[in-house]
């Protein structure tokens, strides 16, 4: 359930001309280094002008915040469901998250982001594990104040919303890289834009420090706008070395061509499993929206009916089965519970999220199971329900 699908022998042969050359920074090459590589097929894969590949997603949302050249304390909308890294990304950008609710379907209550919207610098729109919130109410929503979305889509490689690419649809659209993403180099993260100004001021920052920048030039037709950024920036900005190394894009790069059939086999795995565990009265998976199309990792699921001790009693069943459950609000200092993220300047009390959080579970869902272990994955979560429950009570009898 936890382990990856192997890295491609293709770049295991990458990697052994790079140990052997020891080319292993960036900015070595001359031209044409992996990372380069790495970002000029990722911005043709996405269908936009520009990509920095850097050393994590978390890095990626800091130096879209950054680049965005926002007031200092300025704030910054994100959802109450999102991972702790996404709200750590802006007080280390020197801005104030301003968290709004989830509904139990973990989208965005878009009530609560319309009520907080007016009071905000930016928007980062996370798509929580895959679950993608209505993007069209939120770039309207966004635009009619001329405040930028950013979209944290780590989970959503490979997700449509009404035929446009997760990661597209804001001003800047970053990914991740960690193993158990749709790509997988470990640790890693890049973003996108279309926008020459926010790009050039990130390279910079990234670390392309003195003229390194000159070597964001080589493709494309984008140059001549891109060259203008960078000779705007140079020097006036700091450096923050987050680059990604030439290994990490030399394993990343052959994955590219195995995104449409990661994509495919993970929703077919998702949708086989949230079909079968949906037959349980105490399970509930909520739907996709209706211009929705995911490319999910893993399964998310609400428990219905059972009391808190229920709901330990059930995952603690399902991981003696062999499936482990982590149930958000009830896994000791779980990082995507909002009231640990005790590092912000305040806390809020978000009482509809913490009820969806106290009943979301989330368990691992590979795209490289067969469709025999999918169904073993759901009979384990249904006998656990009525190991608990009773399975009298299970058939309403």
């Amino acid at each position: 359930m936890h382990d990856a699908e192997p890295i491609p022998e293709a770049a295991r042969a990458e990697i052994d001309r790079l140990l052997t050359s020891g080319d292993l920074f960036r900015y070595t090459a001359p031209q044409d280094a992996p990372v380069a590589l790495l970002e000029h097929e990722f911005a043709q894969e996405l269908g936009v002008k520009y990509a920095l590949a850097v050393s994590s997603c978390s890095a990626a949302l800091f130096l879209s915040l950054k680049a965005l050249d926002l007031p200092k304390a300025a704030r910054v909308l994100i959802p109450g469901f999102t991972f702790a890294a996404v709200p750590s990304a802006v007080v280390h950008a020197d801005c104030i998250p301003v968290l709004c609710e989830v509904g139990t379907n973990y989208r965005i209550d878009m009530a609560d982001f319309e009520a907080k919207l007016d009071s905000v610098h930016a928007v980062i729109v996370s798509h929580m594990r895959g679950h993608t919130s209505d993007m069209d109410a939120i770039m309207t929503l966004s635009a009619a104040r001329g405040i930028p979305v950013i979209e944290d889509a780590a989970h959503s490689l490979g997700t449509t919303w009404d035929g446009r690419k997760i990661g597209t649809l804001g001003r800047i659209g970053c990914f991740s890289f960690q193993s158990y993403k749709l790509l997988n180099a470990g640790e890693g993260g890049i973003m996108i834009t279309d926008d020459a100004e926010v790009v050039a001021r990130a390279v910079i920052m990234s670390g392309a420090y003195e003229h390194m920048w000159q070597k964001h030039l080589s493709h494309g037709d984008n140059s001549a706008d891109l060259e203008r950024a960078f000779a705007r920036w140079q020097n006036k900005l700091p450096l923050y070395n987050l680059r990604l190394g030439n290994l990490s894009a030399a394993i990343i790069r052959p994955q590219l061509n195995e995104i449409p059939r990661r994509v495919r086999d993970g929703r077919r795995n998702h949708d086989r499993v949230a079909e079968t565990i949906s037959r349980s009265p105490w399970i509930k998976v909520p739907d996709k929206l209706a211009k929705e199309e995911r490319a999910p990792d893993s399964l998310q699921f609400n428990l219905e009916g059972m009391t808190d001790d229920d709901v330990k009693a059930f995952a603690q069943a399902a991981a003696e089965a062999g499936v482990k459950v982590q149930v958000f609000g009830m896994s000791n200092d779980n990082a995507r519970a909002f009231w640990n993220w005790q590092f912000m300047p305040e806390v809020p009390e978000l009482p509809q999220t913490r009820a969806m959080l106290m009943r979301a579970c989330d368990t691992r869902l590979p795209a490289r199971l067969t469709e025999a272990e999918c169904d073993w994955v759901a009979g384990v979560l249904i006998q656990a329900a009525e190991q608990v429950m009773g399975p009298l009570r299970a058939y309403g009898t």
